[in-house]
């Protein structure tokens, strides 16, 4: 059975703080939840879900209240999630933000899949929390989905300002036997506890969520994510989609290997790989696409490259190879895609 874990520095500076605004004791609160303080000397310490949540659930009996979770958050700032907030921060948009959220989510927790979907005027996060294999239940409990959800919020609104909020939250837990009264206070929107459906929901408005943020720079948040593959890597090297595309970007550059090559330097047959990625719902020829596109839209903002010279980072043997699979993206050329967006300052990422 996993064993279900969120990253501990990331939580226990904000755990901390507001443990310290109240008045109980720190030391009593980690004791009694079982938590060794000194784990968070440890920049790559977890510390399990259920003692979490158990900390959650000690400081609101101890306060006699049920909002810890959201007072926990109050105290997130732009360095609780290490180098995974600083590619956030540095993202062109809150929409981009919380992709990166997404896309790295792994190393933060393995409790459960984000998802961001857009549909008509909306950008959506969905939060799929995973299932004990044994008991059944949702491995999360609600006070961590709060935790999470809230905490994600917060940083929106340091991104976007101080009366930034989502336009709906929907939770599908039951809505529990106390006041929640405190979650529609803190979200500021229409709060639905949602027990049916399959997954809960962060739903922002469209055009806030594009809006260009100030501190965006493509550049730093390509640096950022270096340091952030290699740590997913790290992390789950049984993650094969991941392997596949990290093999792809070090040596895209020189040319895009072969599926053969990459089977030889992972240790698989090209039959076995190809057959692992079917399974997995995916082919080597999407993961080097996706790859590829979120190169291309990373390099052609940085006005020092030349089309040329981003066709050749993508691994394209020519410029008009380059050209068709631009144009198959965005119906247009990568240069007229680049005037467009440059003039505009419009945001338009993939």
């Amino acid at each position: 059975m996993e064993n279900y874990y969120l990253k501990l520095t990331g939580w226990m500076i904000p755990l901390c703080r507001a443990i310290e605004a109240t008045t109980i004791n720190t030391e009593d609160v980690l004791e009694a939840c079982e938590v060794d303080f000194n784990q968070m000397e440890d920049q790559e310490s977890q510390i399990a879900i259920e003692k979490f949540s158990n900390i959650i659930d000690y400081c609101n009996k101890a306060l006699n209240r049920n909002d810890f979770a959201i007072l926990v958050t109050k105290k997130f700032h732009p360095g609780s999630l290490h180098i995974l907030s600083y590619a956030m921060l540095s993202s062109s948009s809150l929409k981009n933000a919380l992709n990166r959220l997404a896309y790295y989510k792994r190393i933060l927790s393995n409790t459960c899949q984000l998802d961001v979907q857009e549909e008509s005027d909306k950008l959506m996060l969905n939060m799929e929390i995973f299932t004990n294999e044994i008991t059944k239940n949702k491995v999360l409990p609600l006070n961590s989905v709060v935790a999470f959800l809230s905490a994600t919020v917060t940083f929106a609104r340091q991104l976007q300002g101080e009366n930034f909020n989502p336009d709906k939250l929907s939770i599908n837990y039951e809505k529990p036997d106390h006041d929640t009264h405190y979650l529609n206070d803190f979200f500021n929107c229409e709060v639905q506890f949602n027990p049916s459906d399959n997954v809960s929901t962060l739903t922002f408005n469209l055009i806030k969520a594009n809006e260009k943020l100030l501190s965006g720079s493509s550049l730093m948040t390509q640096v950022h994510e270096k340091v952030l593959n290699e740590l997913m890597s790290r992390l789950d090297k049984t993650d094969l989609q991941h392997t596949v595309r990290c093999k792809i970007f070090e040596n895209i550059a020189l040319g895009v290997p072969s599926q053969t090559l990459v089977a030889q330097q992972i240790g698989m047959s090209l039959r076995n790989l190809q057959r692992k990625l079917n399974d997995q719902g995916t082919s080597y020829k999407e993961i080097l696409e996706h790859l590829r596109k979120k190169l291309v839209f990373g390099y052609i903002k940085q006005r020092h490259l030349s089309l040329n010279e981003i066709s050749y980072l993508a691994g394209y043997n020519s410029v008009g190879n380059f050209n068709r699979a631009f144009r198959r993206w965005t119906d247009t050329t990568p240069g007229e895609y680049r005037n467009r967006i440059m003039n505009s300052g419009s945001i338009e990422d993939s």
